[in-house]
């Protein structure tokens, strides 16, 4: 639980770690900043690292190991087959999960990847609360359909609903009816549902979205990369949760969800992932696209050394001390720009402070990308990395029409244990002054766009001269300061 401290006044996140390594960072000049941008086409995954002051693009593979994490990688058991390495981290999920059936996947996609070509066939629907970029793109490659069933709470921007990620189990249970449950590859609970503000779900939701899928007879899926995020948000928020210890809410899922899967990116602070089954049916079903796409049983395409450090994640993943310093930063980050006005999503969820593009720049229609153009603008006046959360990140229709997002967010991730406090009040002050000058930005318009996963590697320049317009403004209100 946070820390109180004596003068309210003085109440920060306070950090449960020191810092023990350190890594040099660079700001560079406004004029370079806007060179860099125009340089990556608008987009912030082809920006160099180089030129980033704070990287808050993700908090997936980014986040800092402990230090029992960079130990355990020397105990490393570097073989194709049979590595012990493998077997401390089977070790290390029954620990935390309560299960003995373990797949290896070289990341959370790749895990997609295997459910995909295990259970959807043409024609066959995937029921979610909402989708993910990757999980979308396996299931129609495949001739699948994604249908959301978020509980429509969780698409109002700024609310008091504690889990905006819930599924509308109506919606379930008669869309199940409506296509027949031998249509449905499976459903998929996303806790902490990335693209709507990293909002997660109940520990009551998620059950009650099991029973339904072993009613019908469909498998049930969680995707547990946010897990640990959405344990903290169940801890505080949820009056069930309150008086169970972590370990407990984790095997509890386990053994009600038929497959789990997660990237160890996130769960675990350290690469790779992992499918998991309470039933060793399921994951002898998926176990031949292992070696197939992957890499052997007892290393799916993970670098061992990783493998060691996951499995000490995980373990860590049960410390409430470990798992809130994330969200507790978020939270702060998140009133301290809804406090000054800018729209943000509230409550504040996992991965980071999530900007409402469209109330920032209402005037830009959505096949402008307005959240794009404000991740621009932000790494403009700060040299801030975000990740654009919205129209950019969907990908078109069949027929070529643009799909236009429910939200338009600006992502601002903040990677656990990486930036000091004194790092999240700048990044505050500006975004305080984009919003502020949020009348200079302009939209976007593609120049390359790819067909698959655009907002990887689509290139975009700007509508107008409004970026330099806003390096203008930037050096008249700052001067010759960075």
């Amino acid at each position: 639980m946070p820390v109180k401290f004596y003068l309210p006044e003085n109440q920060v996140p306070l950090e449960m770690h020191k810092v023990r390594v350190v890594q040099k960072l660079t700001l560079l000049p406004v004029g370079e900043r806007l060179k860099a941008i125009q340089e990556a086409g608008n987009n912030t995954f082809l920006l160099q690292n180089r030129d980033i002051y704070m990287d808050m693009i993700t908090d997936s593979g980014v986040n800092a190991m402990s230090d029992l994490q960079v130990a355990s990688m020397q105990i490393a058991d570097d073989s194709y087959a049979g590595s012990e390495t493998f077997n401390r981290a089977k070790a290390a999920i029954k620990e935390v999960f309560g299960v003995d059936n373990v797949l290896p996947a070289h990341q959370g996609r790749a895990a997609e990847n295997i459910l995909a070509e295990t259970f959807v066939k043409p024609g066959m629907f995937t029921l979610m609360n909402f989708h993910f970029t990757t999980t979308k793109a396996h299931i129609t490659r495949l001739g699948g359909e994604v249908l959301e069933l978020l509980d429509k709470k969780g698409l109002i921007p700024q609310s008091d609903d504690p889990f905006k990620g819930n599924f509308d189990l109506k919606r379930l249970r008669a869309v199940i009816k409506e296509k027949t449950p031998d249509k449905i590859a499976f459903v998929r609970v996303e806790s902490g549902t990335n693209l709507i503000g990293g909002q997660p779900v109940s520990l009551e939701n998620m059950l009650a979205v099991c029973d339904i899928c072993h009613e019908f007879g469909i498998p049930s899926v969680l995707d547990a990369s946010l897990l640990q995020d959405n344990v903290y948000f169940m801890k505080v928020r949820e009056p069930r949760c309150k008086y169970m210890d972590t370990r407990s809410i984790y095997q509890l899922l386990a053994s009600r969800f038929d497959i789990i899967y997660f990237s160890a990116r996130k769960l675990g602070f350290s690469r790779g992932g992992f499918i998991i089954a309470s039933d060793r049916k399921w994951t002898d079903r998926m176990m031949e696209f292992v070696p197939l796409y992957e890499g052997f049983l007892t290393y799916g395409g993970m670098e061992v050394r990783s493998i060691e450090a996951a499995a000490q994640g995980l373990l860590e993943s049960l410390d409430m001390d470990y798992i809130s310093q994330g969200p507790e930063f978020i939270a702060y980050l998140v009133k301290e720009l809804d406090d000054y006005g800018v729209p943000v999503i509230k409550p504040a969820g996992g991965l980071g402070c999530h900007l409402n593009c469209s109330e920032i720049v209402p005037d830009i229609p959505h096949d402008q990308y307005p959240a794009a153009a404000v991740g621009a603008a932000v790494f403009i006046a700060g040299g801030i990395r975000g990740m654009e959360r919205g129209t950019m990140s969907e990908q078109r229709e069949p027929d070529g029409t643009e799909r236009f997002a429910e939200l338009e967010l600006l992502r601002l991730a903040v990677p656990r244990r990486v930036f000091t406090l004194s790092q999240i009040k700048y990044c505050a002050d500006r975004v305080k002054w984009v919003w502020d000058n949020r009348k200079l930005i302009g939209g976007l318009r593609w120049t390359q766009e790819p067909k698959v996963l655009r907002f990887f590697f689509g290139r975009m320049e700007e509508i107008g001269y409004w970026q330099e317009e806003l390096v203008a403004k930037f050096r008249k209100d700052f001067g010759d300061s960075l």
